[in-house]
């Protein structure tokens, strides 16, 4: 890692959903000073910049943020090992996810709070920017590779008890609508600043509908910077669309479209079919996607056992299933890994950065901050070729590897 200094990257930026060739990026002090055409950098206006040289063709993105993230590297953020767990964050930001959330499953109740008190300290430090709850208010019908042992109806002040232990760095948190007392929970997690997702459900549409209805009216009212609810790993942990029983689905993907939820996706080749993902990108748009990866400890090392929380993991040609069940537990990719996925699934390149940086960045509150090359944003940036393969990762201004 290099201190932070006056940098300038140039190659084709690939921000906000748009392509410029020949740009530059001209970072000083951590902060992007200059992000556009190279013809309209001014560089007598800035700092002396150091020129890196980057492999010819290269594509600038902004840092990866990713919502949905248990862990990498051997560590499970679940677990509650500060070690583990800074390991982890150290090897995704190399990996281009220069901004995440850490991600909770399912739990005894002292667990999650002692994993929430762990996680809170890295919140404090700027290294993530806060923390995911997977539960544990899920349905037992579509529980997936959460403990059933420890899901429970909604419990506000259970969320009051993990909001206070995180220090007030929940930043989202994953529910069942169809449990009793889901709509007092949704409102109390605004109320926290929790933004409520969608998921582990066996809810029908119109239940569906309206709980995601009601958190979005919610968010709006409560002045949460234009954040809206979330859909968590939308087809995952819910049931399949049909025709005449169209469930969670249709009505995640209508709200999608309309704007007023942003639905992950796990587009890793394990969790979907490409065709799957096309589909989403074409009905809902890559503005109302979320690229996630849903990661667990496996990521970034070999096949294996592996824990994720509580759970006994086996990872065999890099998909990761609950030991005995055999139930999906996580994924094994990065981000950047999900974004050269999507972008194979026939998803337009800039589209598909899109959905991993300003669509997560604003759900989080953080436009302002991260999620694209924009003058006066902190200098996070993602160097790869031509065929997304990674070739340099700035985070803060500072050059990770």
């Amino acid at each position: 890692m290099t201190a932070p200094d006056a940098l300038l990257l140039t190659g084709t930026l690939l921000t906000d959903g748009t392509t410029v060739r020949d740009g530059a990026v001209a970072v000083v002090d951590g902060r992007i000073a200059y992000a556009g055409p190279r013809a309209g950098l001014d560089s007598a206006a800035l700092p002396s910049l150091r020129g890196l040289e980057l492999p010819p063709g290269s594509l600038l993105l902004p840092g990866l943020v990713d919502l949905h993230c248990h862990g990498a590297a051997g560590g499970d953020f679940p677990g509650g090992d500060a070690a583990a767990a800074r390991a982890a964050v150290e090897f995704l930001h190399r990996s281009g996810t220069t901004t995440l959330l850490a991600s909770l499953v399912t739990a005894p109740r002292e667990d999650l709070v002692r994993s929430a008190g762990e996680l809170k300290v890295l919140a404090e430090e700027g290294l993530i920017a806060g923390l995911h709850a997977e539960g544990p208010f899920l349905s037992h019908a579509r529980c997936g590779a959460q403990d059933p042992r420890f899901l429970l109806d909604p419990d506000p002040g259970l969320l009051h008890e993990l909001a206070g232990a995180a220090g007030g760095h929940l930043r989202t948190m994953t529910y069942a609508p169809e449990l009793a007392g889901a709509a007092d929970l949704v409102q109390a997690m605004v109320a926290h600043g929790v933004v409520p997702s969608l998921g582990h459900t066996d809810a029908d549409t119109r239940t569906t509908a309206d709980s995601l209805t009601h958190a979005a009216d919610l968010l709006a009212a409560s002045g949460h910077g234009g954040a809206r609810p979330t859909v968590t790993h939308l087809f995952n942990g819910m049931p399949p669309l049909h025709h005449r029983s169209p469930g969670p689905v249709a009505a995640c993907l209508r709200l999608a479209a309309a704007g007023r939820v942003a639905v992950e996706l796990v587009a890793d080749g394990v969790h979907l079919d490409p065709e799957t993902v096309r589909m989403v990108f074409a009905l809902a748009g890559a503005a109302n996607v979320a690229l996630v990866t849903d990661s667990m400890a496996a990521t970034g090392l070999p096949d294996g056992e592996y824990e994720l929380g509580p759970a006994g993991v086996v990872v065999r040609d890099g998909e990761a299933r609950l030991r005995g069940s055999g139930a999906l537990a996580g994924g094994t990719a990065t981000l950047l890994d999900v974004v050269r996925r999507t972008i194979a699934a026939d998803v337009d390149a800039a589209q598909a950065v899109l959905s991993a940086t300003a669509v997560p960045a604003a759900v989080l509150g953080l436009s302002g901050e991260v999620g694209s090359l924009r003058t006066g944003l902190r200098a996070d940036v993602v160097v790869v070729d031509s065929g997304f393969r990674p070739a340099l990762v700035v985070r803060g201004g500072q050059v990770l590897g």
